[in-house]
């Protein structure tokens, strides 16, 4: 991978201003970190992995009705063909092939990350306390964090071939020590 994570986080911060876009990139970033290795194997290129993750949303703010095709051909002009492919098929319906463990990790990673983080925000501890049950019970109620495509958060487990409830913890363990930088510690209770 020639683009460095500096160089990818320059172009998040100049196209994406907003503080919860800019943290749900990071978020997805770490978690894709932890993928690297667990779903891509030994060999996985974790920097590529993380930069997958960090801009994968990175032209949706400034042009969301040409998300994702402005930050795709971004890294195709830099040389980094396997990352823009991901990011070109990290939402089903967009009926992009997945060719790769890094296109279907980023698929697997994306909606259950803003999802896991949704949770996080209601909870007095957080992150701290929070189990794949209680992930799977607020799943069921379609009007919390309603944006969130739970048919996406199925559909990337079983690509990945891992049972959801694995695959959800494996998300709050890896987003869990970050819990500070990310906004995870909990809403203040009065």
């Amino acid at each position: 991978m020639s683009l460095s994570r500096d160089q990818a986080w320059g172009l998040l911060s100049e196209w994406t201003r907003g503080e919860s876009l800019r943290r749900h990139a990071r978020a997805v970033e770490l978690v894709m970190r932890a993928a690297a290795p667990r779903y891509g194997g030994a060999d996985a290129d974790v920097e590529a992995w993380g930069v997958a993750g960090m801009l994968h949303d990175a032209d949706y703010e400034a042009w969301p009705e040409e998300h994702p095709h402005r930050i795709v051909a971004w890294l195709r002009e830099h040389g980094e063909e396997a990352i823009a492919h991901a990011v070109s098929a990290h939402y089903t319906k967009w009926g992009v092939s997945y060719d790769s463990a890094l296109d279907r990790a980023l698929l697997a990673c994306d909606e259950p990350t803003g999802f896991v983080m949704a949770c996080c925000l209601v909870r007095p501890d957080g992150i701290a306390s929070l189990e794949v049950s209680s992930v799977k019970k607020r799943l069921k109620d379609k009007r919390f964090a309603a944006t969130v495509d739970r048919g996406e958060v199925t559909a990337g487990a079983e690509l990945l071939g891992v049972p959801l409830d694995a695959h959800l913890g494996f998300i709050i363990e890896a987003l869990r020590p970050h819990a500070v930088e990310l906004g995870l510690t909990g809403r203040a209770v009065s």
